[in-house]
């Protein structure tokens, strides 16, 4: 009953559509809250979220901007022109990123405009701290919330993560902040707790300022897009739920790592807002008091395809911000929501989460109905273009198939 209840029949395949972005003129997924995370109002010290984001802006050595100063006029510390060398000494050639191993092609591009922007150079500077020998090649990233420039300390390539300067302004500052610290302390934690999958080696890490250093692994992502056009071939799908069960099995030690996720406050969140019907929200915290006995499972809680490279030597989970104790099943149900185009994917991850009994589809359902709540508030915004509308029309479709499987699960109890 669950099976069918989840697996689309080939009849419902719907093409998967790259969400928009503001790139092509149209919108795309607006900024929200982490789930289960919302950033408090006032602490217990009696300070408000202004004072104490201004305090985490004081130890990442920012400052928020005045009213109406531009993002072009926040200071930003120097570096060494030397830092950024855009030629070769001593014959004027541009510099080429070297050949990483399997790479195939031509060598990566240097754009030295990209590594002279005040964001990245202030991102530099404070990697700079940290690793003196760091020499930027090419910048990988430059977002509202993080900033990746590709390098080298030495031979060796890696890859520096940076709390973008953009950051300061945004509503959700000390939440970012928050969650760096959690990547930090969870890349920390692997040093220690070797786990079972593959992941980029740690480097170095500044946890006040918010710049960590990581191996560069070779290899592509899985997808570029959140919800991508193209899915992954069938041998690739097996291969990165492989990696993400054996992860899911892992048993560390129980204080290493902490819950990401409050389910009774998610549901009441989503609840609150018309998300959920009353009899969602029943069902739902009736599957929950069914697993309140249940052990919860270490999971990536953010296992999007675009977080996991092909590499040669098989797939690479990179980006921890969200790495904790979940419900069993929670890394399946990211990935169920986004591979909308693939249906024996999702049949496929349908199976894996009913293999573990009733319990585990049971949280598994639950965790799959928040996920795309979740996926409907980034992208059902105002103002969409006709391709956004056509994918908030496949979630809402999910969200209802997702919906009839919890009720089938609550009846069978």
């Amino acid at each position: 009953m669950y099976s069918s209840a989840t697996s689309p029949t080939p009849t419902a395949t719907r093409t998967a559509l790259r969400p928009p972005t503001a790139a092509n003129g149209r919108p795309g997924p607006k900024l929200v809250p982490p789930p289960g995370r919302p950033a408090p109002q006032r602490g217990g010290d009696g300070r408000s979220a202004d004072a104490r984001g201004q305090a985490a802006r004081t130890a990442l050595g920012l400052r928020a901007p005045e009213a109406g100063q531009s993002a072009a006029r926040i200071p930003t510390a120097r570096i060494p022109a030397t830092r950024v060398p855009a030629t070769r000494p001593g014959d004027g050639r541009p510099l080429r990123a070297p050949m990483r191993p399997g790479q195939s092609g031509a060598p990566e591009r240097i754009d030295p405009s990209a590594l002279q922007t005040p964001a990245v150079r202030a991102a530099l500077a404070g990697v700079a701290r940290i690793c003196p020998a760091f020499t930027p090649r090419q910048v990988l990233r430059e977002g509202s919330r993080h900033i990746l420039v590709a390098g080298t300390i030495g031979r060796a390539p890696v890859v520096a993560k940076c709390l973008a300067p953009q950051a300061v302004r945004s509503e959700y500052f000390e939440q970012l902040v928050a969650d760096f610290h959690h990547e930090v302390a969870v890349y920390r934690a692997f040093v220690r707790h070797r786990p079972p999958v593959r992941l980029p080696r740690l480097v170095a890490a500044d946890h006040d300022r918010c710049v960590l250093v990581m191996e560069r692994v070779p290899g592509r992502p899985a997808a570029r897009e959140r919800h991508p056009v193209n899915a992954p071939t069938p041998g690739e799908v097996r291969a990165l739920l492989t990696a993400v069960r054996t992860l899911n099995l892992w048993r560390p030690p129980t204080d290493v790592f902490q819950p990401r996720l409050d389910y009774q406050l998610e549901i009441a969140r989503y609840h609150s807002v018309g998300q959920l019907t009353d009899r969602d929200a029943g069902d739902l915290r009736g599957l929950l008091h069914g697993l309140s006995q249940t052990p919860l499972q270490l999971c990536h809680g953010d296992a999007l395809l675009s977080n996991m490279l092909l590499a040669p030597s098989g797939p690479v989970l990179v980006d921890w911000e969200q790495a904790g104790w979940y419900l069993p099943g929670y890394d399946l149900a990211v990935l169920w929501s986004v591979l909308s185009g693939d249906t024996a994917a999702r049949r496929q991850i349908s199976q894996l989460a009913q293999s573990g009994g009733t319990m585990a589809r049971d949280a598994f359902l639950v965790n799959l109905v928040l996920v795309l709540m979740r996926e409907i508030r980034l992208y059902d915004v105002p103002g969409a273009g006709e391709e956004q509308r056509i994918m908030i029309r496949r979630l809402y479709d999910d969200a209802a198939l997702a919906r009839r499987a919890v009720r089938a699960a609550v009846g069978t109890r």
